[in-house]
């Protein structure tokens, strides 16, 4: 079994904590992984500092050199593309297939923010004075940290770290405990690039007292987070109080809205495949029908017959038994169980896919987000109640709408309070040069990939040069 060591100013360094968290198949809990030694905060401000003396020297590096050594980590990610998925496999718990996925994702994301490194652009703008030359430039905002989740334990930090060394900045990286493999390949991705010494580095710990280092340090200028609301807020309200810049991805409870002029096949592959891959372990995932009365029975039948016999399983014995008490809570609120409903096959953290239909909008499983493979089922009788519903969360993360009504479809498309929407296809998914993100109670700060990832990184300096070579005779500003 591996010890999984953190990567700090250019080396890798085992961590001297007596703490440790183990790494276990969620397929097989009895297949242990590794070990991993959790950060002392010592170690942590090590990370930082290191990060803070690499600085000046890669912030002056030219941005296309930059995104030079991101195209290489993402071409070493793509020659390791079947050793980082099946690592992805054994520690997550993803299908291999979802994890290859997840992968050739990731692998885009450093192709696109490689080439962004060559658009570092700002704009000229006229000025109101003669003989005057203006324009806005940007600028790293400096010292990073990047916090990621389990669930995507590939994608996220590429998405993340990838824009911050495109911009200059230099980060400190800490992934989830849950899923230390797919960090470290990560990082050696980038290592195997050429990134120098003390540009990212790469440090293991427990949320609470890594963060704790993160938000208090004052060479922390900017922390990029992705998790649980009740983490997100905290620290976005410690970090704020610090006079961090802060960015929070953090829950979702999608819905799909299904109106009576809908292809009922299509919506119900659609449905299947948003709210039962990745087992339901993604922000993006598909937990919420909204459909029209009228076509209720249909589609609900079809969604049944269309839960996977395989699904991969949930990544550790507590999230299993969050499922499993959210499912015991909505059958005890009168929700009515039309698939699944228990522990699924095996002996590791394995759960049916499950679907209910009946679920009243007040009930838990139509409010909280349960993070896993289940599916509540929302009748309406008219599209204003669909609208009305599909809004009736503290979250904004994705949606989608089913209908051949261009009307509907566009009524729709302004009116939903979701930060992406998709039109006849599931409410996963998101592409690199598109921004991703949420309104609402899921995010806080600017958006992440695209273009727009860039902003969170960079600060906006307005440059005016006076050419003129005398003094004004007035100015009025």
């Amino acid at each position: 079994m591996e010890t999984y060591r953190n990567y700090i100013n250019g080396e890798w360094v085992e961590s001297r904590s007596a703490k440790t968290a183990p790494n276990l198949n969620p397929a097989d809990p009895k297949d242990g992984i590794g070990t991993i030694r959790l950060s002392t905060a010592d170690e942590v401000r090590a990370a930082i500092e290191a990060a803070e003396r690499a600085l000046p020297k890669w912030r002056s590096t030219p941005a296309p050199e930059r995104g030079r050594i991101i195209a290489r980590a993402q071409q070493a990610l793509a020659r390791r593309k079947d050793e980082v998925a099946q690592a992805l496999t054994r520690e997550e718990g993803k299908l291999l297939k979802e994890s290859l996925g997840e992968v050739q994702k990731s692998i885009n994301i450093l192709e696109f923010m490689a080439g962004e490194a060559m658009r570092l652009a700002g704009e000229t703008l006229p000025s109101e004075l003669p003989n005057t030359f203006c324009y806005t430039l940007r600028q790293p905002i400096g010292v990073v940290a990047a916090i990621t989740p389990w669930n995507f334990p590939v994608a996220i930090p590429c998405w993340k770290t990838s824009p911050a060394l495109a911009a200059g900045c230099t980060v400190v990286f800490k992934p989830a405990t849950l899923t230390p493999a797919s960090a470290k390949l990560v990082v050696e991705c980038f290592v195997e690039a050429g990134v120098p010494a003390g540009v990212l580095n790469l440090v293991y710990g427990a949320g609470g007292e890594v963060g704790r280092v993160i938000v208090e340090h004052p060479a922390v200028r900017a922390i990029s987070f992705t998790g649980s609301n009740d983490v997100g807020m905290r620290l976005a309200q410690d970090g704020v109080a610090q006079g961090k810049k802060m960015q929070c991805e953090m829950g979702g409870k999608n819905p799909v809205v299904v109106l009576e002029d809908a292809d009922l096949e299509l919506a119900a592959e659609g449905i299947a495949q948003g709210a039962f891959g990745s087992t339901g372990q993604r922000c993006t995932a598909t937990s919420r029908v909204v459909v029209m009365e009228a076509v209720a029975d249909r589609l609900v039948a079809m969604i049944a017959a269309r839960a996977p016999a395989e699904i991969g399983p949930v990544v550790d014995e507590s999230q299993l038994k969050t499922v499993l008490g959210g499912i015991a809570e909505a059958k005890r609120e009168g929700a009515k169980l039309v698939a699944g409903g228990g522990r699924g096959p095996g002996a590791g953290w394995f759960v049916q896919p499950t679907v209910f239909d009946h679920v009243k909008p007040s009930m838990k499983l139509a409010q909280e987000e349960l993070f896993g493979p289940v599916l509540a089922v929302l009748r309406v009788r008219s599209f204003e109640e669909a609208m009305e519903v599909a809004n009736g969360v503290k979250y904004g993360l994705t949606s989608s709408i089913y209908s051949g009504d261009p009307a509907r479809i566009f009524r729709f498309v302004e009116g939903i309070e979701t930060g992406m929407t998709h039109v006849n296809s599931p409410t996963i998914g998101g592409e690199p040069q598109l921004p991703f993100g949420g309104m609402k109670a899921t995010g806080l700060g600017t958006r992440e990939m695209g273009r727009t990832a860039i902003d969170f990184y960079t600060e906006l300096k307005t440059v005016y040069v006076d050419y003129t070579g005398r003094k004004r005779e007035s100015n009025i500003y």
